[in-house]
């Protein structure tokens, strides 16, 4: 044995070009095989968000002085072009009489117990070190002890092995051997993307304030910074976004970029802006992921090999499947997807996410950089800095989606409901639900209509036994009725069990009742703002940006938790006399006021202004129930004078694309679109020119009252906040900006925006109005007809 002990990290000079990767993604991609099989638990996704966590560091801290815990290993191996850099760090290293200990710590869920033998990639990883280290250390043998620990109940058991140096260094070998023309790829691919960057030029004179945008973009990227940033629509923000980005990645300042939307027609834009740099020489792999239900052509909710032939001996097919499709093309959309899965018959949902591991773009939804439970672990897991640019489009959205994504709910009835789900399969799970039920029936017996929390020390327990009584069922591949029903309510448990670790005075724990009369627990994330910030942490840049993303400091205060962020406000680049903005302000949604003359005010309103001139009109409604009532409020002949279409609850792509293709007929008379702000309808779509030439705003979009609002106003104004600002205010104004701009889209676009609320005129409404709203004219019912016939006039005067 060695005994320069403290040298326990090899130094290299970086005097050639070097691919890296960890020692876990090079094990778990290279030597995965066998089947898709999510009747498992899925335990082990649960299980990355705790490396390096609390268990690691407690049974660190109870070994001897012997024990090294944290240890950074690097292995670099010499090509003719290229390095090839494998680094990790070892949970343990072990310094004893006859020899050498490499300890992996594995915290799992699973029942320990019954565990044959560790699983081969969790040792992979440990002889990945042990092979490193012997080399480093010139030792002739290791040893290698894996660790795992019960994350419920902390017990541990071990398992230990004895390999010689001969042993390990061929098995190390071979693993490289099978990595050798990912590495080759990673290395000349990225040779190819640089060379076509540097040439790559703007692709259109830029519009007025874009070049500005895009110079503040890439200033942001190049100090690794944050950037808020107010673009009005059709400033060009998609294309000032993505093209510095590109640019930035050309020099050097990052890996890959992240566009992340939650919208589907701008994923499309974003798609299209690469591919326009592509016809200019760009050469970059793009991806698009789709979500599992829309790309699955099965039943997405039983991925095993009995009920999928493509998830039988998917992990023995895919690593040739996506190498193949890399060499066949740069951009992978949804149909690219599903094709090509098709072929080589293997899941296309996991294949898209293979692809987007050697991609140079991903365009995705949030949760794939944000949501704990779905983010892209090779990226942005713990102890990992991904190199990405992360663009969040449509970055209003995110307030409420990190509150989504870092909350649980529970049903007490749901506990009565598994209970019967395993009535001939006992192992502790029914009494165990009992427990959990006891604790809740208790809390019930005190809740009138809403009780909060301090503490829920004893149900996090209860959870826990539950959650590890499931984890042993689920091992055992049992098959019961209503399996989708029972993982479903496993997985929800493990969130809860999971988010409690980080709950702090940004959560809220309460109690309450369904409409249906169910009563329920949430862990409720007031202030996403930390954990959202931790991701963002991981990666080089982040910019922020959307039409609608005032006032700046609500989203600065809720998105992020640095205070030196960036923040801009692009120019306009539209003609404000190409735009009739009004104010109705003798009518209102306020609930006090709604009432059957109040809906035929609003049906004068909008009979008035679609009147004005011919054309497709849409208006949004703060509710489906509001919307109803209005419409019920037209009369015969308002039924006769116009089209009508209505959103629905619950449509289907097809049935939105149906309805957006209304907008295309040729009509003899208005058509007008009723719809809900926030709705499918109100944000990320583009009817430029005549396809639409008027909004209708009515209300104010305020969030409907309720325990959760109440909940957020209260904290708000605890901490020194606008409490009813936070709440309501803010997130109503962004319904009702967001449905506005859909009128105008390009510089040729005319037409007409009605805000029909009395409170539109109030100052603290009218401070969160756009900077380019300055233009607005009050009216009434009685004067509205006037304004908006003047406004087509003086139009047809000038386009006759």
């Amino acid at each position: 044995m060695a005994k320069d002990k403290d040298k326990q990290e090899i130094e290299y000079t970086k005097e050639r070009a070097q691919v890296r990767i960890s020692v876990r993604n090079l094990v778990e991609f290279v030597l995965r095989s066998g089947d898709i099989d999510h009747r498992q638990s899925g335990g082990d996704s649960i299980t990355a968000m705790q490396e390096g966590s609390r268990i690691h560091r407690k049974i660190q801290k109870k070994m001897g002085a012997n024990y090294h815990a944290e240890v950074p290993l690097k292995y670099i191996i010499t090509y003719d072009d290229y390095e090839l850099g494998i680094e990790g760090r070892a949970d343990g290293i072990i310094y004893e009489e006859d020899g050498v200990c490499i300890d992996e710590i594995k915290g799992v869920y699973m029942d320990i117990d019954g565990m044959q033998g560790p699983v081969d990639v969790h040792l992979a990883q440990a002889k990945c070190y042990a092979y490193m280290f012997a080399t480093q250390q010139h030792l002739d043998s290791m040893d290698v002890q894996m660790t795992y620990c019960n994350l419920d109940t902390e017990d541990i058991r071990r398992f230990r092995m004895h390999y010689s140096y001969e042993e390990l260094e061929g098995w190390f070998l071979d693993v490289i051997k099978l990595y050798k023309r990912w590495s080759d790829f990673a290395f000349y691919w990225k040779q190819t993307r640089q060379d076509s960057i540097h040439a790559l030029e703007f692709p259109y004179a830029y519009r007025p304030g874009q070049k500005e945008v895009a110079r503040d973009v890439y200033r942001t990227i190049a100090r690794n910074h944050i950037l808020f940033m107010q673009a009005p629509t059709g400033s060009g923000k998609t294309l000032a976004t993505i093209f510095p980005a590109v640019k930035a990645v050309g020099e050097g300042l990052g890996e890959r970029i992240f566009y992340l939307t939650a919208k589907t027609i701008t994923r499309v834009v974003a798609t299209d802006t690469l591919r326009l740099f592509a016809q200019q020489g760009y050469r970059g792999k793009t991806v698009e992921i789709t979500a599992k239900d829309k790309l699955c052509p099965f039943d997405a909710s039983k991925c095993d090999p009995d009920h999928c032939t493509r998830a039988k001996g998917h992990f023995d097919r895919i690593n040739d499947a996506v190498y193949d499709l890399l060499q066949q093309q740069d951009i992978f959309d949804r149909e690219t997807i599903a094709a090509w899965a098709g072929e080589r018959e293997v899941c296309p949902f996991e294949m898209n996410l293979d692809v987007a591991s050697w991609c140079d773009n991903i365009i995705c939804d949030y949760n794939y950089v944000f949501d704990p439970n779905v983010y892209l672990k090779r990226f942005f897991s713990d102890g990992i800095r991904s190199d990405a640019i992360v663009l969040v489009d449509e970055a209003h959205n995110l307030v409420e989606r990190g509150r989504s994504m870092y909350s649980e709910t529970l049903v007490k009835e749901e506990l009565l409901d598994m209970k019967k789900h395993f009535k001939i399969y006992n192992g502790g799970i029914p009494k165990a639900l009992d427990r959990c039920n006891k604790i809740m029936l208790e809390w019930k017996r005190q809740c009138e209509d809403v009780l909060l929390l301090e503490e829920m020390d004893s149900f996090l327990l209860a959870l826990m036994r539950l959650a590890n009584a499931m984890e042993t069922f689920f091992e055992k591949h049992i098959e019961l009725d209503h399996m989708d029903e029972i993982r479903e309510f496993y997985f929800r448990v493990r969130n809860f069990l999971n988010l409690s670790e980080w709950m702090d005075d940004h959560y809220q724990i309460y109690c309450d009742f369904t409409g249906e009369n169910l009563f329920q627990i949430h862990l409720y994330c007031m202030d996403p703002s930390r954990m959202l910030q931790e991701r963002m942490d991981k990666a080089n840049a982040c910019v922020l940006f959307s039409a609608t993303l005032l006032p700046v400091n609500y989203y600065k205060r809720l998105l992020c938790t640095k205070e030196d962020v960036y923040a801009i406000y692009a120019k306009t680049i539209f003609d404000e006399k190409r735009r009739k903005l009004l104010i109705g302000r003798d009518v209102t949604s306020k609930y006090t006021r709604r009432s059957r003359e109040e809906y035929q005010k609003f049906a004068t309103y909008i009979r008035t202004i679609a009147s004005g001139k011919k054309g497709n009109y849409m208006v949004f409604f703060p509710s489906y129930a509001f919307l109803e009532q209005v419409y019920e409020a037209m009369n015969k002949k308002d039924l006769r004078a116009f089209d009508f279409i209505r959103q629905e609850s619950g449509m289907t792509e097809e049935d939105r694309d149906l309805f957006l293709q209304e907008f295309e007929k040729a009509r003899d008379k208005s058509l007008l679109a009723f719809c809900v702000m926030g709705g499918i309808f109100s944000e990320g779509i583009d009817l430029a020119n005549e396809k639409l030439i008027g909004a209708i705003i009515v209300g104010t979009g305020l969030p409907q009252v309720s325990h959760e609002r109440k909940i957020l106003m209260d904290y708000f104004d605890r901490i020194g906040g606008d409490g009813f600002a936070y709440a309501y205010l803010y997130p109503g104004m962004n319904k009702v900006e967001q449905a506005a701009g859909r009128v105008i889209r390009t510089t040729e676009d005319v037409g007409v925006i009605a805000l029909l609320d009395e409170r539109f005129c109030y100052g603290e409404y009218q401070r969160t109005f756009p900077r380019e709203w300055t233009d607005y004219s009050v009216e009434t019912m009685d004067s509205v007809e006037k304004s908006v016939t003047k406004f087509w006039e003086e139009w047809d005067e000038i386009f006759p």
